[in-house]
């Protein structure tokens, strides 16, 4: 009989296997950047043929991420179109439903997927029905203003899933200042009739064992609320839960959607549910680099939808209580805690769980502060705490190289592979991209020097240029994605919104390369981060005006 795993990221001393690996990513990035000057110094031509092949690779890389835009985006637009509260109802009776829908020769994604359900699930009848499906929906909040939950409690309640179905949870941390309790209360007891159930939550500060963080504020909430869902004599197997920030704005047939495929599942509890973060609400108000940052953010986890086997739970996601429940929920030791919960719960249902891409978004907003130098700061800020999920490489390697290993060794080991290579290649590809031609004609000695190097940064920029074919569809999407322009803005505005796409080649190396070698530096070293810096999203009046 295996023993029970530890899922708790350790506190203090590392075992020298964990700190190897927190080591590894910083050290693999640092080996990369180095690695064409090291080459140029030993043979031009060996360096040429190593970033030309980089480059190569990631043109190859940059067509199929642009065809994965236009896909998913496409993918995206046929979602929102669906009636997904009638195919949830359709789930109340499968057999009845088949009968009602007309068969044709061509078939959409969707339509041949929600026929498949039905049928399986008419033929084991034992699925739980829609009207028992209760959704608890959890807004963590730390300072944000009373309109900012006010708006995102309105869009849940305005939403195709029945209300009365909802339990709202209003997270709010002790640490925080008052004037976000008085707002969490005051909403609470606004709303209440609204919901099935709605409640404040306050997270105690301090409290042992916890980093300062998101993770330790919704799981003290889940607690919480679990032991009153027991008290209230309500079937904890129906009870899906889902984690919002305070500015987020599901899709209004998000929560339909979600329980749809939480009953269409052959294994619910051994999924998670996530959504498409776009990061659009306030796009037209903050600087030109947080927009382009902002909307590859979007295209990113657009396209990640598509890639099932490499999803990962980010920002907003969904679980059951039962799989939380089997986790401990979230994690209080991490300020990554969306992304680790995927790893936790993957080492918890021994290999046997996965994401499930829910095609429709929850709107976000962009990083904006009262000063462009503030917002600035406040963007280096978010993208760090994600780049620490570079944090999760020695967690997952613990759990991998272990006499008590309880998941299949290489499905894991090429999980763990492309977890190490995405944050290694975060860290050191858009400076490998941008510089690495220049490293033969500078590095390599009079004597040494070429033709060939100096001719390799001109034959570089010249292959890069096909690369330019994704930037095209990514300035196409973005216009067609925008939501409708303010009236506080002139035509002029939405010019800028084409023209800041000339940032494309800066912006990943000023804000992504420097955000992942700086978390990644922070694990080398062992100066761990233990504290979720909130991030800044002011708000904008009608009249220009932002408030904090």
């Amino acid at each position: 009989m295996s023993q029970q795993i530890d899922l708790e990221i350790p506190l203090g001393k590392r075992t020298h296997l964990y700190r190897f690996f927190e080591i590894l990513p910083g050290l693999l990035s640092f080996m990369f950047l180095l690695l064409p000057i090291v080459l140029a110094l030993i043979d031009p031509l060996i360096s040429a043929i190593f970033i030309i092949i980089y480059i190569i690779t990631y043109i190859i890389r940059a067509i199929a991420v642009a065809a994965r835009t236009l896909q998913g985006y496409r993918v995206m637009k046929e979602a929102q179109n669906i009636d997904w509260r009638q195919r949830l109802l359709d789930l109340q009776n499968p057999h009845e439903a088949l009968k009602k829908i007309g068969y044709t020769s061509r078939l959409r994604w969707h339509e041949q997927e929600h026929i498949h359900n039905l049928q399986r699930l008419s033929k084991k009848n034992d699925h739980p029905r829609p009207v028992a499906i209760i959704n608890v929906v959890i807004i963590a909040t730390y300072n944000e203003l009373y309109e900012t939950l006010e708006s995102t409690i309105k869009t849940v309640i305005d939403g195709s899933f029945p209300a009365r179905q909802i339990i709202l949870v209003v997270a709010y941390e002790g640490r925080g200042p008052e004037s976000t309790q008085h707002a969490a209360q005051a909403l609470v007891k606004k709303y209440r009739k609204d919901f099935l159930m709605a409640t404040a939550i306050k997270h105690p500060q301090g409290l042992e064992g916890e980093v300062i963080g998101k993770g330790g504020n919704i799981a003290y909430a889940a607690k919480k609320l679990s032991k009153k869902l027991v008290k209230e004599g309500i079937e904890q197997d129906n009870v899906i839960i889902t984690t919002l920030d305070a500015d987020n704005k599901p899709h209004r047939s998000y929560l339909s959607y979600l329980s749809y495929e939480f009953i269409a599942a052959e294994k619910r509890h051994n999924r998670a549910y996530q959504p498409l973060a776009l990061y659009l609400t306030n796009i037209w108000d903050v600087p030109a680099p947080m927009r382009v940052l902002a909307t590859g953010n979007s295209f990113w986890t657009i396209i990640n939808a598509l890639r099932p086997h490499a999803l990962r739970n980010f920002a907003a996601h969904s679980q059951s209580l039962r799989s939380l429940q089997q986790t401990n929920f979230w994690s209080t030791r991490s300020i990554v805690e969306d992304g680790h919960q995927y790893w936790r719960s993957y080492f918890s249902f021994k290999g046997d769980y996965e994401v499930v891409p829910l095609y429709v978004p929850i709107y976000q907003d962009a990083v904006l502060s009262d000063t462009y130098l503030k917002t600035f700061k406040a963007q280096f800020l978010q993208l760090r705490r994600w780049a620490y999920g570079a944090s999760d490489i020695p967690y997952v390697a613990s759990l991998l190289f272990t006499k008590n290993r309880q998941v299949p060794f290489w499905p894991a080991f090429a999980r763990l592979i492309r977890l190490i290579d995405g944050h290694v290649s975060w860290a050191s590809g858009a400076i490998i991209l941008a510089l690495a031609a220049w490293a033969p004609l500078i590095f390599a000695t009079d004597a040494s020097r070429s033709l060939t190097a100096h001719a390799l940064p001109s034959f570089a920029s010249r292959l890069q240029t096909v690369a330019l074919l994704g930037m095209f569809i990514s300035v196409f999407l973005a216009m067609k994605m925008l939501p409708p322009r303010p009236a506080r803005y002139k035509r002029r505005r939405t010019v800028m919104m084409v023209l800041q796409w000339a940032l494309m080649p800066v912006t990943p190396i000023v804000y992504g390369s420097s955000a992942a070698i700086y978390a990644q530096f922070r694990l080398l070293t062992g100066r761990y981060l233990d504290k979720f810096d909130v991030t800044d999203k002011a708000l904008v009046t009608e009249s220009g005006d932002k408030i904090r």
